[in-house]
Protein backbone atom coordinates (compact mmCIF):
# COMPACT_ATOMS: atom_id res chain seq x y z
CA UNK A 1 0.00 0.00 0.00
CA UNK A 2 2.81 2.14 1.18
CA UNK A 3 4.39 1.60 -2.28
CA UNK A 4 1.38 2.28 -4.99
CA UNK A 5 0.34 5.67 -2.48
CA UNK A 6 4.10 6.83 -3.04
CA UNK A 7 3.93 5.73 -7.09
CA UNK A 8 0.30 7.29 -6.93
CA UNK A 9 -0.49 9.35 -4.15
CA UNK A 10 -3.92 10.84 -3.10
CA UNK A 11 -4.68 14.27 -4.05
CA UNK A 12 -4.18 15.78 -0.37
CA UNK A 13 -0.68 14.38 0.39
CA UNK A 14 0.98 15.94 -2.70
CA UNK A 15 1.68 19.46 -0.77
CA UNK A 16 3.15 17.21 1.57
CA UNK A 17 5.08 15.50 -0.85
CA UNK A 18 6.20 18.64 -2.36
CA UNK A 19 7.19 20.29 1.12
CA UNK A 20 9.44 16.74 0.93
CA UNK A 21 10.90 17.32 -1.68
CA UNK A 22 12.41 20.55 -0.42
CA UNK A 23 14.19 18.74 2.43
CA UNK A 24 17.42 18.61 0.41
CA UNK A 25 16.78 21.90 -1.05
CA UNK A 26 17.16 23.34 2.59
CA UNK A 27 13.93 25.02 3.62
CA UNK A 28 11.63 21.93 4.76
CA UNK A 29 13.24 21.72 7.91
CA UNK A 30 13.52 24.72 8.96
CA UNK A 31 9.32 25.23 7.84
CA UNK A 32 8.81 22.06 9.93
CA UNK A 33 10.38 23.77 13.16
CA UNK A 34 9.31 27.22 12.65
CA UNK A 35 5.61 25.47 12.70
CA UNK A 36 6.26 23.31 15.99
CA UNK A 37 7.45 26.52 17.43
CA UNK A 38 4.69 28.60 16.33
CA UNK A 39 1.93 26.12 17.86
CA UNK A 40 3.06 24.80 20.57
CA UNK A 41 4.13 28.80 21.84
CA UNK A 42 0.51 29.12 21.54
CA UNK A 43 -0.75 25.86 23.09
CA UNK A 44 0.96 27.53 26.03
CA UNK A 45 -0.67 31.09 25.51
CA UNK A 46 -4.16 29.45 25.81
CA UNK A 47 -3.24 26.86 28.04
CA UNK A 48 -1.69 28.81 30.96
CA UNK A 49 -3.92 32.01 30.10
CA UNK A 50 -4.56 33.31 33.54
CA UNK A 51 -2.15 30.63 35.24
CA UNK A 52 1.29 32.79 35.18
CA UNK A 53 4.54 31.62 33.71
CA UNK A 54 6.60 28.59 35.88
CA UNK A 55 8.39 29.04 38.67
CA UNK A 56 11.40 27.40 37.45
CA UNK A 57 10.99 30.28 34.26
CA UNK A 58 10.84 33.35 36.62
CA UNK A 59 13.74 31.79 38.49
CA UNK A 60 15.62 31.73 34.89
CA UNK A 61 14.91 35.34 34.55
CA UNK A 62 15.66 36.29 38.18
CA UNK A 63 18.98 34.78 38.48
CA UNK A 64 19.96 36.51 34.51
CA UNK A 65 19.26 39.70 35.63
CA UNK A 66 22.81 39.93 37.44
CA UNK A 67 25.72 38.34 35.52
CA UNK A 68 27.45 36.30 37.26
CA UNK A 69 29.76 33.01 36.48
CA UNK A 70 27.58 30.75 38.87
CA UNK A 71 24.66 31.18 40.92
CA UNK A 72 24.40 29.62 44.22
CA UNK A 73 21.84 26.95 43.32
CA UNK A 74 22.02 26.54 39.82
CA UNK A 75 25.18 26.74 37.15
CA UNK A 76 24.64 29.95 35.30
CA UNK A 77 23.39 29.40 31.40
CA UNK A 78 19.76 29.23 32.19
CA UNK A 79 19.92 32.43 33.37
CA UNK A 80 22.35 34.14 30.89
CA UNK A 81 19.77 32.92 28.20
CA UNK A 82 17.00 34.64 29.84
CA UNK A 83 18.76 37.47 30.34
CA UNK A 84 20.14 37.84 26.49
CA UNK A 85 16.55 37.18 25.35
CA UNK A 86 15.04 39.28 27.36
CA UNK A 87 18.00 42.06 26.19
CA UNK A 88 16.00 41.98 22.80
CA UNK A 89 12.56 40.87 23.79
CA UNK A 90 9.85 42.19 26.29
CA UNK A 91 9.66 40.99 29.66
CA UNK A 92 6.66 39.61 29.15
CA UNK A 93 4.88 36.38 29.56
CA UNK A 94 4.29 35.46 25.39
CA UNK A 95 8.33 36.52 25.07
CA UNK A 96 9.68 33.60 27.43
CA UNK A 97 7.26 31.47 26.35
CA UNK A 98 8.64 32.08 22.85
CA UNK A 99 11.80 31.50 24.21
CA UNK A 100 11.11 28.14 25.90
CA UNK A 101 9.69 26.92 22.54
CA UNK A 102 12.63 28.45 20.31
CA UNK A 103 14.96 26.81 22.82
CA UNK A 104 12.75 23.44 22.00
CA UNK A 105 13.53 24.07 18.08
CA UNK A 106 16.72 24.97 18.38
CA UNK A 107 17.34 21.40 20.16
CA UNK A 108 15.37 19.92 17.03
CA UNK A 109 17.76 22.15 14.65
CA UNK A 110 20.62 20.88 16.07
CA UNK A 111 19.54 17.06 15.81
CA UNK A 112 18.84 17.12 12.30
CA UNK A 113 22.15 18.15 11.74
CA UNK A 114 23.65 14.84 13.37
CA UNK A 115 20.82 13.02 10.99
CA UNK A 116 21.98 14.57 7.98
CA UNK A 117 25.60 13.32 8.42
CA UNK A 118 23.67 9.36 8.23
CA UNK A 119 20.65 10.10 6.12
CA UNK A 120 19.01 12.66 3.43
CA UNK A 121 15.69 13.41 2.49
CA UNK A 122 12.68 12.51 4.16
CA UNK A 123 14.34 10.18 6.67
CA UNK A 124 15.91 13.32 8.40
CA UNK A 125 11.96 14.60 8.83
CA UNK A 126 11.26 11.04 10.07
CA UNK A 127 14.02 11.98 12.97
CA UNK A 128 12.32 14.95 13.97
CA UNK A 129 8.53 13.70 13.87
CA UNK A 130 9.44 10.79 16.29
CA UNK A 131 10.93 13.30 18.65
CA UNK A 132 8.18 15.60 18.17
CA UNK A 133 5.87 12.91 19.28
CA UNK A 134 7.83 12.56 22.57
CA UNK A 135 7.01 15.06 25.60
CA UNK A 136 10.83 16.22 25.95
CA UNK A 137 10.43 18.93 23.38
CA UNK A 138 6.75 20.68 24.29
CA UNK A 139 5.75 20.00 28.44
CA UNK A 140 9.28 19.29 29.21
CA UNK A 141 10.36 22.59 27.30
CA UNK A 142 7.84 24.74 28.67
CA UNK A 143 9.45 24.61 31.71
CA UNK A 144 12.52 26.54 31.23
CA UNK A 145 14.92 25.15 33.94
CA UNK A 146 18.47 23.90 33.54
CA UNK A 147 17.02 20.53 32.96
CA UNK A 148 15.53 22.30 29.73
CA UNK A 149 17.87 24.03 28.71
CA UNK A 150 20.07 21.07 27.79
CA UNK A 151 17.69 20.44 25.03
CA UNK A 152 19.46 22.25 23.14
CA UNK A 153 23.22 21.89 24.20
CA UNK A 154 23.18 17.79 24.47
CA UNK A 155 22.90 17.85 20.02
CA UNK A 156 25.31 20.79 19.75
CA UNK A 157 27.96 19.29 21.85
CA UNK A 158 27.36 15.47 20.50
CA UNK A 159 27.27 17.09 16.91
CA UNK A 160 30.23 18.56 17.56
CA UNK A 161 32.44 15.82 19.36
CA UNK A 162 31.07 13.69 16.32
CA UNK A 163 32.90 15.68 13.27
CA UNK A 164 35.98 16.07 15.58
CA UNK A 165 36.36 12.46 16.06
CA UNK A 166 35.66 11.55 12.55
CA UNK A 167 37.89 14.75 11.12
CA UNK A 168 40.26 15.51 13.73
CA UNK A 169 40.55 18.67 13.02
CA UNK A 170 41.53 21.42 15.24
CA UNK A 171 38.72 23.64 14.75
CA UNK A 172 36.07 21.18 15.39
CA UNK A 173 37.90 20.04 18.24
CA UNK A 174 37.80 23.51 19.72
CA UNK A 175 34.32 23.60 19.19
CA UNK A 176 33.71 20.00 20.59
CA UNK A 177 35.48 21.63 23.89
CA UNK A 178 33.53 24.88 24.01
CA UNK A 179 30.26 23.22 23.36
CA UNK A 180 30.70 20.22 26.17
CA UNK A 181 31.83 23.25 28.82
CA UNK A 182 28.59 25.09 27.80
CA UNK A 183 26.71 21.92 28.06
CA UNK A 184 28.43 21.63 31.79
CA UNK A 185 27.42 25.59 32.93
CA UNK A 186 23.63 24.02 31.93
CA UNK A 187 23.58 21.30 34.34
CA UNK A 188 26.17 19.27 36.12
CA UNK A 189 24.32 16.34 34.97
CA UNK A 190 26.26 16.88 31.45
CA UNK A 191 28.64 15.36 32.92
CA UNK A 192 27.68 11.98 32.04
CA UNK A 193 27.51 13.14 28.27
CA UNK A 194 31.18 14.18 28.26
CA UNK A 195 32.10 11.29 29.96
CA UNK A 196 30.11 9.23 27.54
CA UNK A 197 31.66 10.93 24.54
CA UNK A 198 35.20 9.63 26.50
CA UNK A 199 33.30 6.10 27.08
CA UNK A 200 32.13 5.82 23.21
CA UNK A 201 35.57 7.03 21.69
CA UNK A 202 37.37 3.91 23.78
CA UNK A 203 34.84 1.48 22.24
CA UNK A 204 35.32 2.41 18.84
CA UNK A 205 37.47 0.77 16.56
CA UNK A 206 39.28 4.11 15.77
CA UNK A 207 39.79 5.03 19.04
CA UNK A 208 43.53 4.73 18.29
CA UNK A 209 43.93 7.02 15.20
CA UNK A 210 41.64 9.09 17.36
CA UNK A 211 43.36 9.29 20.29
CA UNK A 212 46.97 9.23 18.68
CA UNK A 213 45.80 13.04 17.11
CA UNK A 214 45.54 16.17 18.49
CA UNK A 215 41.96 16.31 18.99
CA UNK A 216 40.58 14.69 22.28
CA UNK A 217 43.68 16.93 23.97
CA UNK A 218 42.02 19.65 22.08
CA UNK A 219 38.97 19.72 23.20
CA UNK A 220 40.13 18.95 26.77
CA UNK A 221 41.76 21.82 26.74
CA UNK A 222 39.43 23.85 25.22
CA UNK A 223 36.42 22.84 27.41
CA UNK A 224 38.95 23.26 30.50
CA UNK A 225 39.21 27.27 29.65
CA UNK A 226 35.68 27.87 28.68
CA UNK A 227 35.32 26.44 32.60
CA UNK A 228 37.59 28.27 34.40
CA UNK A 229 35.90 31.23 35.05
CA UNK A 230 33.07 29.34 36.08
CA UNK A 231 35.40 27.09 38.20
CA UNK A 232 36.73 30.00 39.64
CA UNK A 233 33.68 31.21 41.24
CA UNK A 234 33.40 27.18 42.99
CA UNK A 235 36.43 27.95 44.13
CA UNK A 236 35.78 31.38 45.84
CA UNK A 237 32.43 30.89 46.59
CA UNK A 238 32.72 27.77 49.03
CA UNK A 239 31.05 25.45 45.46
CA UNK A 240 27.33 25.95 47.02
CA UNK A 241 25.77 24.39 43.47
CA UNK A 242 27.64 21.17 43.99
CA UNK A 243 26.33 21.59 48.27
CA UNK A 244 22.76 21.84 46.22
CA UNK A 245 23.59 19.35 44.08
CA UNK A 246 24.81 16.55 46.79
CA UNK A 247 21.85 17.41 48.89
CA UNK A 248 20.20 14.70 46.12
CA UNK A 249 22.46 12.27 47.25
CA UNK A 250 23.22 9.52 50.01
CA UNK A 251 20.05 7.20 49.67
CA UNK A 252 19.91 3.99 51.01
CA UNK A 253 19.53 0.91 49.04
CA UNK A 254 15.92 0.51 48.58
CA UNK A 255 15.86 3.62 46.88
CA UNK A 256 18.62 3.23 44.93
CA UNK A 257 17.11 0.73 43.13
CA UNK A 258 13.55 2.47 43.13
CA UNK A 259 15.03 5.46 41.61
CA UNK A 260 17.03 3.21 39.30
CA UNK A 261 13.70 1.50 37.99
CA UNK A 262 11.69 4.46 37.57
CA UNK A 263 14.51 6.63 35.68
CA UNK A 264 14.85 4.11 32.90
CA UNK A 265 10.61 3.42 33.22
CA UNK A 266 10.49 6.88 32.73
CA UNK A 267 12.50 7.10 29.41
CA UNK A 268 10.72 3.65 27.72
CA UNK A 269 7.35 5.94 28.62
CA UNK A 270 9.03 9.14 26.99
CA UNK A 271 9.50 7.09 23.94
CA UNK A 272 6.72 4.67 23.74
CA UNK A 273 4.20 6.69 20.91
CA UNK A 274 7.20 7.10 19.33
CA UNK A 275 8.60 3.38 19.61
CA UNK A 276 5.02 2.25 18.58
CA UNK A 277 4.54 4.17 15.82
CA UNK A 278 8.05 3.04 14.24
CA UNK A 279 7.39 -0.83 15.02
CA UNK A 280 4.29 0.35 11.99
CA UNK A 281 6.50 1.67 9.99
CA UNK A 282 9.15 -1.31 10.00
CA UNK A 283 7.09 -3.27 10.05
CA UNK A 284 8.21 -7.35 8.77
CA UNK A 285 11.32 -5.07 8.45
CA UNK A 286 11.95 -5.25 12.05
CA UNK A 287 13.50 -8.28 11.22
CA UNK A 288 16.22 -7.00 9.69
CA UNK A 289 16.80 -5.15 13.01
CA UNK A 290 20.00 -7.46 14.26
CA UNK A 291 21.51 -7.51 10.55
CA UNK A 292 21.22 -3.46 10.09
CA UNK A 293 22.74 -2.92 13.53
CA UNK A 294 25.76 -4.90 12.84
CA UNK A 295 26.36 -3.22 9.48
CA UNK A 296 25.76 -0.03 11.26
CA UNK A 297 28.44 3.11 9.79
CA UNK A 298 31.32 4.21 11.89
CA UNK A 299 29.54 7.37 13.12
CA UNK A 300 26.13 5.81 14.16
CA UNK A 301 28.02 3.29 15.95
CA UNK A 302 29.73 5.96 17.52
CA UNK A 303 26.79 7.84 18.78
CA UNK A 304 25.37 4.30 19.72
CA UNK A 305 28.14 4.68 22.23
CA UNK A 306 27.40 7.74 23.41
CA UNK A 307 23.73 6.82 24.17
CA UNK A 308 24.44 3.54 26.01
CA UNK A 309 27.02 6.18 28.29
CA UNK A 310 24.43 8.36 29.09
CA UNK A 311 22.07 5.77 30.53
CA UNK A 312 24.81 3.40 31.99
CA UNK A 313 27.12 5.78 33.58
CA UNK A 314 23.75 7.61 35.76
CA UNK A 315 22.42 4.66 36.65
CA UNK A 316 25.75 3.21 37.83
CA UNK A 317 26.27 6.73 39.83
CA UNK A 318 22.88 6.47 41.63
CA UNK A 319 23.86 2.65 42.52
CA UNK A 320 26.97 3.42 44.21
CA UNK A 321 26.29 7.29 45.15
CA UNK A 322 21.96 7.19 45.88
CA UNK A 323 21.82 10.25 44.03
CA UNK A 324 18.34 11.06 43.01
CA UNK A 325 18.03 10.19 39.21
CA UNK A 326 14.30 11.48 38.05
CA UNK A 327 13.74 10.38 34.29
CA UNK A 328 13.35 13.89 33.44
CA UNK A 329 16.93 14.79 34.00
CA UNK A 330 17.68 12.44 30.92
CA UNK A 331 14.70 13.41 28.34
CA UNK A 332 17.65 15.79 26.26
CA UNK A 333 19.11 12.60 25.43
CA UNK A 334 16.46 11.21 24.21
CA UNK A 335 17.37 11.63 20.27
CA UNK A 336 20.69 9.47 20.59
CA UNK A 337 18.57 6.79 20.37
CA UNK A 338 15.88 8.00 17.53
CA UNK A 339 19.01 9.23 15.34
CA UNK A 340 20.70 5.57 15.60
CA UNK A 341 17.47 3.70 14.97
CA UNK A 342 15.94 5.67 11.98
CA UNK A 343 19.44 6.33 9.83
CA UNK A 344 20.77 2.82 10.77
CA UNK A 345 18.35 1.15 8.69
CA UNK A 346 19.46 -0.21 5.14
CA UNK A 347 15.83 -0.11 3.47
CA UNK A 348 14.23 2.48 2.07
CA UNK A 349 11.23 4.00 3.84
CA UNK A 350 8.13 4.90 1.98
CA UNK A 351 7.35 8.48 1.63
CA UNK A 352 3.87 7.43 2.71
CA UNK A 353 5.02 6.65 6.41
CA UNK A 354 6.61 10.07 6.32
CA UNK A 355 3.54 12.02 4.89
CA UNK A 356 1.18 10.19 7.91
CA UNK A 357 3.61 10.71 10.88
CA UNK A 358 3.00 14.48 9.63
CA UNK A 359 -0.49 14.09 9.64
CA UNK A 360 -0.40 12.41 12.78
CA UNK A 361 1.96 14.99 14.64
CA UNK A 362 -0.14 17.69 13.51
CA UNK A 363 -3.31 16.40 14.52
CA UNK A 364 -1.73 16.01 17.73
CA UNK A 365 -0.71 19.59 17.70
CA UNK A 366 -3.90 20.93 16.73
CA UNK A 367 -5.96 18.81 19.33
CA UNK A 368 -3.68 20.05 22.25
CA UNK A 369 -4.32 24.12 21.27
CA UNK A 370 -8.27 23.73 20.09
CA UNK A 371 -9.24 20.98 23.04
CA UNK A 372 -6.86 20.38 25.76
CA UNK A 373 -5.51 23.99 26.13
CA UNK A 374 -8.73 25.44 26.45
CA UNK A 375 -10.10 22.45 29.06
CA UNK A 376 -6.62 23.17 30.61
CA UNK A 377 -7.08 26.65 31.54
CA UNK A 378 -10.91 26.38 32.78
CA UNK A 379 -10.02 23.88 35.04
CA UNK A 380 -6.66 25.50 36.76
CA UNK A 381 -8.81 28.80 36.63
CA UNK A 382 -11.11 26.59 38.95
CA UNK A 383 -8.88 24.28 40.87
CA UNK A 384 -5.69 26.33 40.80
CA UNK A 385 -1.83 25.35 41.11
CA UNK A 386 -0.37 23.50 44.04
CA UNK A 387 2.57 26.60 43.40
CA UNK A 388 -0.07 29.11 43.42
CA UNK A 389 0.65 30.28 39.59
CA UNK A 390 -3.23 31.65 39.44
CA UNK A 391 -2.58 34.70 41.45
CA UNK A 392 0.79 35.35 40.73
CA UNK A 393 -0.05 39.02 38.84
CA UNK A 394 -3.05 39.91 41.21
CA UNK A 395 -0.59 39.50 44.01
CA UNK A 396 2.69 41.78 42.13
CA UNK A 397 0.26 44.43 41.34
CA UNK A 398 -1.64 44.58 44.63
CA UNK A 399 1.97 44.74 46.72
CA UNK A 400 3.16 46.92 44.82
CA UNK A 401 -0.12 49.23 45.03
CA UNK A 402 0.06 49.43 48.42
CA UNK A 403 4.36 50.41 48.59
CA UNK A 404 3.44 53.25 46.33
CA UNK A 405 0.55 54.51 48.78
CA UNK A 406 2.53 53.33 51.92
CA UNK A 407 6.26 54.65 50.52
CA UNK A 408 5.79 57.04 47.47
CA UNK A 409 8.28 55.30 46.47
CA UNK A 410 9.30 52.12 43.60
CA UNK A 411 9.27 49.03 45.24
CA UNK A 412 13.04 48.05 45.03
CA UNK A 413 13.82 44.61 46.69
CA UNK A 414 11.25 41.75 47.61
CA UNK A 415 11.05 38.47 48.95
CA UNK A 416 9.53 35.44 50.88
CA UNK A 417 7.84 32.52 48.81
CA UNK A 418 9.98 31.88 46.16
CA UNK A 419 7.56 31.67 43.81
CA UNK A 420 5.40 34.53 44.85
CA UNK A 421 8.67 36.69 45.29
CA UNK A 422 9.85 35.78 41.53
CA UNK A 423 6.73 36.46 40.37
CA UNK A 424 6.63 39.24 42.41
CA UNK A 425 9.72 40.51 40.46
CA UNK A 426 8.75 40.06 37.03
CA UNK A 427 4.88 41.30 37.08
CA UNK A 428 5.74 44.23 38.83
CA UNK A 429 5.81 47.03 37.15
CA UNK A 430 8.68 48.33 39.33
CA UNK A 431 10.32 44.57 38.80
CA UNK A 432 11.68 44.95 42.44
CA UNK A 433 14.95 42.42 42.92
CA UNK A 434 14.48 39.16 44.39
CA UNK A 435 16.16 39.91 47.77
CA UNK A 436 16.29 36.72 49.27
CA UNK A 437 19.91 35.77 48.75
CA UNK A 438 20.05 31.97 47.24
CA UNK A 439 22.16 30.41 49.93
CA UNK A 440 19.13 31.04 52.09
CA UNK A 441 16.78 29.27 50.26
CA UNK A 442 16.38 26.51 52.70
CA UNK A 443 17.30 28.19 55.55
CA UNK A 444 15.61 31.16 55.67
CA UNK A 445 17.97 33.77 56.40
CA UNK A 446 17.34 37.52 57.35
CA UNK A 447 17.68 39.75 55.05
CA UNK A 448 20.70 42.20 54.41
CA UNK A 449 20.27 45.28 56.92
CA UNK A 450 21.11 47.33 53.99
CA UNK A 451 18.07 46.07 51.91
CA UNK A 452 16.05 46.97 54.72
CA UNK A 453 17.50 50.19 55.03
CA UNK A 454 16.31 50.89 51.58
CA UNK A 455 13.08 48.95 51.78
CA UNK A 456 11.60 46.01 51.28
CA UNK A 457 8.84 43.65 50.87
CA UNK A 458 8.25 40.08 51.42
CA UNK A 459 4.86 37.58 50.86
CA UNK A 460 3.45 34.63 51.40
CA UNK A 461 0.33 32.36 50.96
CA UNK A 462 -1.54 32.31 53.74
CA UNK A 463 -1.03 28.36 55.07
CA UNK A 464 2.42 28.42 54.41
CA UNK A 465 3.73 28.38 57.84
CA UNK A 466 7.32 27.81 57.12
CA UNK A 467 7.27 31.23 55.12
CA UNK A 468 5.09 33.57 57.90
CA UNK A 469 7.10 31.91 60.79
CA UNK A 470 9.79 33.19 58.74
CA UNK A 471 8.29 36.50 58.55
CA UNK A 472 7.30 36.79 62.08
CA UNK A 473 10.94 36.45 62.93
CA UNK A 474 12.07 39.41 60.29
CA UNK A 475 9.42 41.42 61.60
CA UNK A 476 10.78 41.46 65.53
CA UNK A 477 14.02 42.26 64.48
CA UNK A 478 12.93 44.58 61.46
CA UNK A 479 13.06 47.59 63.98
CA UNK A 480 9.80 49.34 61.61
CA UNK A 481 7.14 47.55 59.57
CA UNK A 482 3.94 47.06 58.24
CA UNK A 483 1.92 43.92 57.98
CA UNK A 484 -1.20 43.44 55.31
CA UNK A 485 -3.31 40.76 54.42
CA UNK A 486 -5.10 40.86 51.37
CA UNK A 487 -7.50 38.25 48.90
CA UNK A 488 -6.45 37.84 45.18
CA UNK A 489 -8.82 35.88 42.61
CA UNK A 490 -8.00 34.12 39.63
CA UNK A 491 -9.57 35.30 36.61
CA UNK A 492 -9.88 33.12 33.04
CA UNK A 493 -11.11 35.67 29.99
CA UNK A 494 -13.20 37.60 32.40
CA UNK A 495 -14.70 34.48 34.01
CA UNK A 496 -13.83 34.73 38.32
CA UNK A 497 -11.66 31.27 39.82
CA UNK A 498 -10.98 30.30 43.16
CA UNK A 499 -9.34 32.40 45.84
CA UNK A 500 -6.76 32.72 48.07
CA UNK A 501 -5.05 35.13 50.77
CA UNK A 502 -2.02 36.92 50.68
CA UNK A 503 0.00 38.12 54.09
CA UNK A 504 2.84 41.26 52.83
CA UNK A 505 5.41 42.18 55.52
CA UNK A 506 6.77 45.88 54.68
CA UNK A 507 9.79 47.60 55.65
CA UNK A 508 9.57 51.41 54.33
CA UNK A 509 12.95 53.53 53.51
CA UNK A 510 15.00 54.19 56.73
CA UNK A 511 14.03 57.33 57.71
CA UNK A 512 10.40 57.21 56.10
CA UNK A 513 9.71 57.16 59.70
CA UNK A 514 6.46 53.50 59.48
CA UNK A 515 6.31 53.53 63.61
CA UNK A 516 6.72 49.95 64.77
CA UNK A 517 3.52 48.34 65.57
CA UNK A 518 2.44 44.57 66.36
CA UNK A 519 1.90 42.37 63.85
CA UNK A 520 -1.74 41.78 65.01
CA UNK A 521 -2.66 45.11 65.33
CA UNK A 522 -1.76 45.55 62.04
CA UNK A 523 -3.34 42.76 60.03
CA UNK A 524 -7.04 44.07 62.31
CA UNK A 525 -6.11 47.57 61.18
CA UNK A 526 -5.34 47.21 57.05
CA UNK A 527 -7.21 43.91 56.21
CA UNK A 528 -7.75 44.52 52.22
CA UNK A 529 -9.13 42.88 49.51
CA UNK A 530 -8.03 42.52 45.92
CA UNK A 531 -9.90 41.87 43.18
Amino acid sequence: MAERSDRAPARWRRPFLRWLDGVEAGWAVPLLIACFVAIWTLYLAIAYAGGGLHPDTLEAWTLGRRFAWGYHKHPPLMGWVAAAWTSVFPVSEWSLQLMAMVNAGLALFFVDLIARQFVTGHKRILVLLLLMLTPAYQFHAQRFNANAVLLATWPLATWCFLRAFETRRASWAIAAGCTAALAMVGKYYSIFLVASFAFAALAHPARRAYFTSASPWISAVTGLAVLSPHIYWLATTGASTFTYAMAHANGDAVSKLGDVRNFLLGLVAAMSVSAVIWVFIAGTRMKQFAADFAAMSPGLRLLFYVAVGTIVLPVLTSLAMGTDLPSLWALQGLFLFAVPVVCGTRYPIERFYTVNLTVIAAGVALAAVLVAAPIHAVYRNNYGYEEGRNFYVQAASELTREWHELTGERLSAVSGDDSLAFATAFYSPDHPNYARPFEYQYTWGLPRKTTLDRGWAALCFRGQDYCNRWMEWVSGRAGHFVRREFTVQATLWGRPGLTRDVIVLMVPPRGQGAAPESAADDVSASQRTAD
